[in-house]
């Protein structure tokens, strides 16, 4: 019997947040809003990505920091029993409370209390491990730590990151752009530093490939398999799919295409870390 090939090994550096989930209509500026069903989950990019690469890999590295209250406790926790190994430094804040309201088209709209919480570079975390890994998402807010996650076989940018990029000093493999966010344009990057490809996203449409020296081609959407239920963490669950892909050995085609299919599951549940690995 041939032997089962090891998943690949995927890290992600990026913040979570304390999310509720809410179903209703965002309300005009002065109005009273009455929300429904509210679900509460740890999400946030590096929540939602970690989450992807738990599913898909059965294991994931995060590299995060938590607040010191009984949610960031909570944080820990659910991440944990999703096979998320959690590296985390430690503040003396309350984690980011996150209300996500989602419309009955399934349109998300996010508001953020605070600020995010990041691993920093004078964390005394575990940076040593990047070097062993196949693949590293990086949606964190620290250039330093950005340098570090080069150590990394293949390394995933998302583009809101862009001048973390510029300031590392350092080519990622991808770059992954939404077509839909003007502070995602991926033409700010110096020549120098020009990554092995950029992805741009353009959600129901498909999407853009570039890779250096080549003409962009797209890549298809993928229909969801279900009733389209709440679109929070698509994006994030693309990136970290395709992530997953390159580092298991996929062409960026055969990766886009995984990572399609992965957000288009994403958009039938509710929240972002979807059901257990």
């Amino acid at each position: 019997m041939t032997a089962r090939p090891a998943a690949a090994s995927v890290g992600v550096v990026g913040h979570v947040e304390w999310v509720t989930h809410a179903l209703g209509d965002v309300p005009r500026r002065g109005a009273i809003a009455d929300l429904a069903d509210p679900l509460e989950e740890p999400a946030g990019g590096g929540g939602v990505a970690a989450a992807a690469v738990a599913r898909a890999t059965g294991s994931c590295l995060l590299f995060t920091a938590l607040g010191n209250d009984a949610n960031a406790s909570r944080v820990a926790t659910q991440l944990r029993d999703m096979h998320i190994e959690v590296a985390a430094a430690t503040r003396a804040c309350a984690q980011t409370p996150v209300l996500s309201i989602t419309g009955g088209d399934g349109e998300r709209t996010i508001m953020v209390v605070g600020h995010r919480l990041q691993a920093e570079h004078h964390d005394p975390l575990p940076w040593n491990r990047m070097a062993g890994l196949d693949g590293l998402y990086y949606a964190g807010e620290d250039p330093r730590v950005l340098a570090r996650a080069r150590a990394a076989r293949v390394l995933v940018v998302t583009a809101r990151r862009l001048g973390d990029l510029i300031a590392a000093g350092v080519r990622a493999d991808v770059l992954v752009a939404s077509g839909a966010d003007d502070d995602e344009d991926p033409r700010g990057i110096p020549a120098a530093l020009a990554p092995g490809a950029i992805v741009v996203t353009e959600g129901a449409r498909g999407g853009v490939l570039m890779p250096a020296g080549q003409a962009p081609r797209r890549y298809d959407a993928v229909a969801p398999p279900g009733p389209v239920v709440d679109t929070y963490g698509c994006g994030d669950t693309f990136a970290a799919i395709l992530t997953v892909a390159l580092a298991a050995g996929a062409t960026l085609d055969q990766a886009a295409a995984r990572a399609a299919r992965e957000a288009a599951h994403c958009a039938t549940w509710r929240g972002g870390l979807g059901p257990p690995p």
